[in-house]
């Protein structure tokens, strides 16, 4: 049965690294038998100049019809003076929110050809294989109430507001405890339950589900010591879950750990496996159209596509693989690049990944 990719480049340097992540799926459509389709729609930035609206009906109407969306990156100072309402954050936002898109997992993975690249000595971070899953449909980032409203006094106030369910908290800590299962058994759950009553009632359900685990784990740890353990030792870390704010910023600190941001994908699910797959990086406005964006993450996003909702595991693998031997070969975008190593740019990245795909 033939499925349906949404591609939705966005902003920045989304249009690049999509581009090459377009012909990676052609080629595995091509030349390996990979039964899809694909259609391209607009999203953020570019789909306001357009439409007048960061998620327009079409693109959400796409978005809902297909089996898996590849999105690029939104954003940029363009459009940071538009009302926070209506800035291009707000389609990736109600995109999450509308497919219902609840478990995001971003790995973070050295490959061994970058523990040079990595900011900390390759002793810490040689052979890091962490996965975060962040809660991502709830939390700070959609809370009710929340704004910017004015005291008796003049004095102007913003508010958000945390809030988690515990239905909300069971179904992404079963994401997590599943995916535990099927790597090394341990998963460590991130709260701030002493000084947060939304995630005094995280832990708590957290703990409450070890009980239809016990081949798995557990552990708990405040989210500014992991922020610290993440730096000291990375490698006590195989999966950790978390809700929305701070999934958001430890998966980020993690990214560091493998030598660029450029380098981590990441999937966003619903209930039933359908996902949107992007880098986790941003638009990067400053390098956009210049050929010098790591498309690598992009891909690597494609390769999670291929494994959790078009369960192509063997495809993901070669993927993967292709990737792998790329940087073997020494190919090395800016952001990645040490000296002794081939700079290549964005179009070259994805041509050597292509050829090596074909190789394997």
């Amino acid at each position: 049965m033939t499925k349906k990719i949404a591609v939705l480049p966005g902003d920045g340097i989304g249009v690049e690294i999509v581009a090459e992540a377009v012909k990676l799926l052609e080629c595995l459509r091509r030349d390996f038998g990979l039964k899809i389709e694909m259609e391209q729609a607009l999203v953020g930035g570019a789909a306001i100049d357009a439409t007048g609206k960061p998620l327009p009906e079409q693109t959400l109407a796409l978005a809902r019809q297909a089996d898996a969306v590849l999105l690029g990156a939104v954003g940029g100072p363009k459009w940071e003076a538009l009302d926070i309402s209506v800035r291009p954050e707000k389609g990736l936002l109600g995109l999450r929110k509308e497919l219902n898109l609840f478990a995001n997992l971003r790995p973070a993975i050295l490959y061994p050809q970058l523990a040079s690249a990595s900011t900390l000595k390759p002793e810490v971070v040689a052979g890091l294989d962490i996965m975060i899953v962040r809660e991502l449909t709830g939390d700070i980032y959609f809370g009710q109430p929340r704004g910017v409203r004015t005291l008796p006094n003049g004095e102007r106030e913003g508010f958000n507001t945390m809030v988690y369910s515990e239905p909300e908290i069971e179904r992404i800590g079963r994401v997590a405890f599943d995916i535990a299962r099927k790597r090394n058994k341990k998963l460590c759950s991130v709260d701030k339950a002493n000084v947060l009553e939304c995630t005094e009632l995280w832990r708590e359900v957290m703990t409450r589900l070890a009980k239809d685990y016990p081949d798995v784990a557990l552990t708990h740890m405040y989210v500014d010591n992991a922020a610290m353990q993440l730096v000291r030792a990375p490698k006590q870390f195989d999966v950790m879950v978390t809700g929305n704010i701070f999934g958001d910023i430890l998966s980020d600190e993690a990214s560091m750990l493998t030598g660029s941001i450029g380098m981590l994908p990441s999937a966003s699910l619903d209930a039933n496996g359908k996902g949107m797959y992007e880098p986790i990086h941003g638009s990067a406005p400053d390098i956009a159209g210049k050929n010098v964006a790591n498309p690598l993450a992009t891909l690597l996003s494609v390769a999670m596509m291929l494994r959790y909702t078009l369960h192509e595991a063997e495809l993901a693998a070669r993927v993967e693989r292709a990737v792998s031997r790329v940087l073997d070969e020494g190919c090395r975008t800016a952001d990645i690049y040490t000296d002794g190593m081939r700079k290549v740019g964005t179009r070259e990245m994805g041509e050597a990944v292509l050829t090596a795909l074909k190789q394997s």
